[in-house]
């Protein structure tokens, strides 16, 4: 387990800054859509979906066109982002049991799954709050609770909304609970104003904006939206109904999701303008990891969706706004991920990064529009994940995976076999070229295997007796 660190270093910075003396620091604003696919936006190129308050983001902003989320799911990526570490160093590598599927059909016993994360490893909220900046949770966790200690609460939040394990809602109706009882937290059920949960936690971070007057804050604007149920707006359903199937994109209920979540991000946006904050405040939109298939929504170009170990299940929007201080309508294509959040915010906040984080600063690359810069990203995911649509097979079994430049290699760790694509000419990995490059697989895997050691990646995997004994 990993001891909290760097706490001396964050009071030290916090008693000569003060709270409330250094008032130009930005406000920032982190919006994280749940399970948004690469293309299921209109700047992303959906021709069904409609997103004017985030495509007008983009156009005022920077686009990373290369940005992943560290895992193909939600609870280890949303570790990362707020460690800024990558999976083998916190050990939340999945959701629920990294056991999933069919026992008999798993070769291997997959590694122990961390379900929580615990208050030991330091996050970037804790850091912000301890520099004076007044934080804020709303939305989903999924990382523990307040209850039992490893909550948004724990983890230096003053304010949290609506956070807890769980990793959907129980319904997007009013009042946000199930027939066993169960709720969102923290949530006025007396309040009938917003029936919408999307719409809901949606007035309640313009509350909490309101509520932030001189002193600087952060806002964790989780939305559950679009993770299922997939459950719209009637009246917005009702409209793409009547709306003609776009090329890729043709679910109504879907679509009415994706434009709550649009909706509320205008919504943040003028409320910001109204307290005359938009202009010293970053906002960042970006998804938890890839969209969902089973007919929900389509990825392409992109191979496969959620779960997956191909680009359509973790390759993801991020857009960054920062007003006149960034070049509008700007592209950067370099390789970017989501544990570089963590370095990035506190970069911004003019606080000194922890040594210790995987992550690096996009600040240089956001302001000055650096796009040169070469970097390789690293996957670990050492775990199984059922189909949806055949409880026989798997959407993802024990894998890791290196993208250095344009090449990605995928090692596979129940045949030792490795798939090999260069993303820039085969973006939809169509064509694995294990075979014919393969001094390109060799170097790849050896710079992988590298990495694993550095961050101590458990491979020690055994046989599934299971399987080897089925027959």
């Amino acid at each position: 387990m990993v001891k909290k660190i760097f706490i001396t270093q964050i009071l030290f910075f916090n008693f000569f800054v003060g709270k409330g003396i250094n008032n130009k620091r930005p406000n920032i604003v982190f919006i994280l859509a749940d399970d948004l696919g690469w293309t299921d936006l209109g700047c992303m190129g959906s021709d069904f979906y409609e997103t004017p308050n985030i495509d007008n983001l983009r156009k005022a902003g920077v686009l990373f066109t290369h940005a992943y989320a560290n895992a193909p799911n939600s609870a280890p990526s949303r570790a990362c982002i707020l460690t800024g570490l990558y999976t083998p160093r916190h050990g939340i590598y999945t959701v629920d049991s990294s056991e999933r599927g069919k026992s008999e059909n798993r070769k291997l016993i997959p590694i122990p799954n961390n379900m929580v994360l615990p208050t030991t490893f330091t996050t970037f909220p804790i850091i912000l709050h301890a520099n004076g900046y007044r934080t804020i949770h709303i939305g989903k966790w999924h990382l523990g609770s307040d209850t039992d200690g490893n909550g948004p609460l724990s983890h230096g939040f003053d304010i949290n909304i609506a956070g807890d394990n769980n990793g959907s809602p129980y319904t997007y109706y009013y009042p946000f609970c199930n027939k066993k009882g169960q709720c969102l937290k923290n949530l006025n059920l007396n309040d009938s104003t917003y029936r919408y949960l999307t719409d809901r936690l949606t007035e309640e971070a313009m509350q909490q904006i309101r509520k932030s007057k001189d002193q600087p804050f952060f806002l964790y604007m989780s939305h559950y939206a679009v993770h299922t149920p997939i459950e719209g707006r009637e009246d917005l359903v009702d409209k793409y109904r009547h709306k003609s199937p776009g090329k890729r994109h043709n679910n109504s209920t879907y679509a009415a999701m994706i434009q709550s979540l649009d909706e509320s991000v205008g919504k943040i946006v003028q409320v910001l303008k109204e307290e005359n904050k938009l202009d010293n405040t970053l906002i960042v939109f970006f998804s938890d990891n890839g969209g969902m298939l089973d007919g929900i929504s389509n990825n392409s170009p992109l191979r496969g969706g959620k779960g997956t170990p191909y680009e359509g299940g973790n390759r993801v929007p991020l857009i960054v706004f920062y007003g006149d201080k960034v070049e509008a309508n700007s592209i950067n294509k370099m390789n970017v991920v989501g544990l570089d959040l963590f370095p990035t915010f506190l970069d911004f906040a003019e606080i000194p990064i922890p040594q210790n984080v995987d992550g690096i600063s996009l600040k240089k690359s956001i302001l000055k529009h650096e796009n040169n810069k070469t970097r390789d990203l690293y996957f670990f995911f050492p775990a199984y994940l059922e189909s949806y649509s055949d409880p026989n097979t798997f959407r993802a079994t024990p894998y890791a995976t290196i993208i250095s430049n344009e090449w990605k290699l995928i090692y596979f760790f129940e045949n030792s076999h490795s798939e090999i694509y260069n993303l820039k000419d085969d973006i939809g990995e169509l064509v694995d070229r294990s075979r014919t490059d393969k001094k390109k697989v060799a170097k790849m895997r050896k710079q992988l295997f590298k990495w694993m050691r550095q961050v101590n990646a458990p491979v020690n995997f055994q046989q599934n007796p299971l399987y080897l004994n089925k027959d």
